[in-house]
């Protein structure tokens, strides 16, 4: 991408308080600076913050707390006594698979008849619903569920309904104007919706659905409390919730930590086979290995492939089946990102070339030559880099299929609400959406899209940010602190790792190692540590010259190499303030 336009990030400091600071201290007997960061991260009470750092399984919300949770359950209740065929509908994304998983698992156990459906990424989204339906007319379905979808398919949901179909969705997107008319639907960002958790995901939503049904089940004598165990359905809502971004504070945090704990001893084969090819080691798996191993893989089912074959994998049970789906998921994701390669090629050039995009401060690209499976993640590359809310279009027959993806200071609906009167369809959250258009509108939907960017951000906006968390010096790391930081954990969106800076000299020049990262060796007093900065090599010339200090933003790590640990300083960035003299 060309770097004339991303320029470095603005450091800001973290707020102190050190009377609060110290109240945290003495309440939870918790290192100073792990009450720092608790400080910068804005929590103001002490019940807050024990929930945050404390909160077990016992700790989450009741379903019944969900508004129509008690409709669904009971029309759930009554598919099953009446043996019904039921039909789960999920989306094409990790999201939408592991909650099509879960639900198609959980009914099978307490005796419910079931199928799954997931469309295929290739087919407009208009079409999806109806495709379901004849789907469901075959199978002789008199119930649709829907996964991580549906609450913007008003008139598709009629037609269903037309056919004596009755449906329940769960989604957790952001409803547009009109609300499905359907048996139940739940969906934590509902307007008049009671549910204190807007941030569940779509697996999330899922899960609230079967603890509903379980305890309804329990209390009508139906099942022992022994027959279900929940906790086994908590690894695919761990996988679903981080694949998804989904915000890892408050329910989500606790659904994600002891699903973490259920991924590393899970019995799911074709999820064990998958770790395998991806390199992982079951054991010492994190947040970070589903989203940059195990996510991408899954995802690219429904990017350029066959996404049923991901809610196959997490049900197989037949091992050889399973090695098939895991090598086949890997296949697809060299074949994924060749045509994210090439998209991503594609998009370079065009930027490189018209440097004007940047005089804006939203970002609109369009073209005919793109795959629409891989559009999101190169937005998502793009909005990252530049700090601008940036739209893609892939454009094919004369209809354009758009993602976008955002910074914190652009909701994407609200823009998207002005350009409605232009859409075919649009859906998503705020900070990632997707939408449909026709080629003719996409000028005028390019045109007013940028302009109300223009109008809502300032330049400060779209300048990028690094958010510190507290100063520590080398004397603090130790252990002690670093088992303090992993109170923090599982980290993810809304709660990222800890980044923490000082004032250090460079005890002699850097490295730059595997080809662009960069390895610089700092000392502070007598102690003397090694950082790495990843892709940062291009910035090795800046600090050749000896003797410098440098300012660095850094996460500390504990680094294992045969059989042995030291701490290590994962780089967030540098500033050079000067030189020292001996």
């Amino acid at each position: 991408m060309s770097h004339q336009q991303t320029a470095d990030p603005i450091w800001v400091y973290p707020k102190e308080d050190p009377k609060w600071a110290d109240e945290i201290v003495r309440e939870f007997r918790i290192h100073p600076i792990t009450a720092q960061i608790l400080v910068s991260r804005g929590f103001k009470k002490l019940n807050e913050i024990h929930h945050y750092l404390y909160s077990k399984l016992p700790d989450l919300l009741d379903p019944k707390r969900f508004l129509d949770m008690d409709k669904a359950v009971q029309r759930i209740y009554k598919a099953l006594v009446d043996n019904e065929n039921i039909l789960i509908y999920g989306d094409n994304d990790v999201d939408g698979m592991t909650g099509t998983a879960l639900l198609s698992e959980f009914l099978k156990k307490v005796g419910g008849k079931v199928h799954f459906y997931v469309p295929n990424q290739n087919v407009s989204r208009q079409n999806l619903y109806l495709d379901a339906l004849e789907f469901a007319k075959t199978h002789e379905c008199t119930l649709l569920i829907t996964v991580d979808c549906g609450i913007t398919a008003a008139e598709e949901m009629e037609i269903i309904a037309r056919e004596k179909i009755d449906v329940i969705i769960t989604d957790h997107h952001e409803p547009t104007d009109k609300i499905p008319h359907c048996i139940a639907t739940l969906n934590p960002k509902l307007v008049n919706q009671k549910y204190p958790n807007r941030e569940l995901t779509g697996v999330g939503v899922a899960f609230k659905l079967v603890h509903g049904v379980t305890n309804f089940l329990v209390t009508k004598g139906e099942i022992t409390k022994t027959k279900i165990d929940l906790k086994v359905f908590l690894d695919l809502v761990a996988l679903g919730t981080i694949a998804d971004m989904g915000s890892l504070l408050e329910e989500n945090r606790i659904l994600v930590r002891y699903g973490l704990k259920q991924l590393q001893k899970t019995k799911r084969i074709g999820l064990i086979k998958l770790f395998l090819v991806c390199g992982v080691a079951r054991s010492e798996l994190t947040t970070i290995d589903i989203a940059s191993k195990i996510a991408p893989r899954m995802n690219s089912l429904g990017r350029v492939a066959e996404p049923r074959k991901g809610v196959e994998l997490l049900l197989v049970r037949d091992e050889k089946k399973a090695e098939e789906l895991a090598r086949e998921l890997d296949l697809f994701n060299i074949e994924r990102q060749k045509v994210e390669q090439a998209v991503s090629s594609d998009v370079e050039k065009i930027l490189n070339t018209k440097p004007e995009l940047f005089s804006h401060r939203a970002i609109v690209l369009r073209s005919k030559k793109w795959h629409p499976g891989v559009i999101p993640i190169i937005s998502a590359r793009i909005a990252k880099l530049y700090n601008r809310p940036t739209v893609m279009i892939a454009i094919d027959q004369g209809v354009g299929k758009g993602s976008m993806r955002t910074i914190r200071e652009f909701p994407l609906l609200p823009a998207l609400k002005k350009c409605a009167d232009l859409l075919l369809n649009y859906g998503g959250h705020d900070y990632a959406a997707g939408m449909m258009i026709k080629e003719e509108n996409i000028p005028e939907f390019t045109r007013r899209f940028i302009e109300i960017a223009d109008g809502r951000l300032k330049e400060h906006d779209i300048l990028s940010k690094l958010y510190l968390d507290a100063q520590a010096d080398f004397k603090d790391l130790t252990y002690d602190l670093l088992s303090s930081l992993e109170l923090f954990e599982p980290y993810g969106n809304e709660n990222h790792q800890p980044i923490l800076y000082c004032e250090a000299r460079q005890a002699w020049p850097p490295k730059v190692i595997g080809g662009s990262h960069l390895k610089i060796y700092l000392e502070q007093e007598d102690r003397m540590l090694e950082g790495i900065g990843f892709g940062m090599g291009d910035r090795a010339a800046q600090i050749k010259k000896r003797n410098l200090t440098l300012k660095i933003a850094y996460t500390p790590q504990i680094n294992r190499f045969h059989n042995k640990s030291s701490i290590q300083l994962f780089i967030r960035d540098f500033q050079v303030v000067g030189e020292f003299q001996h």
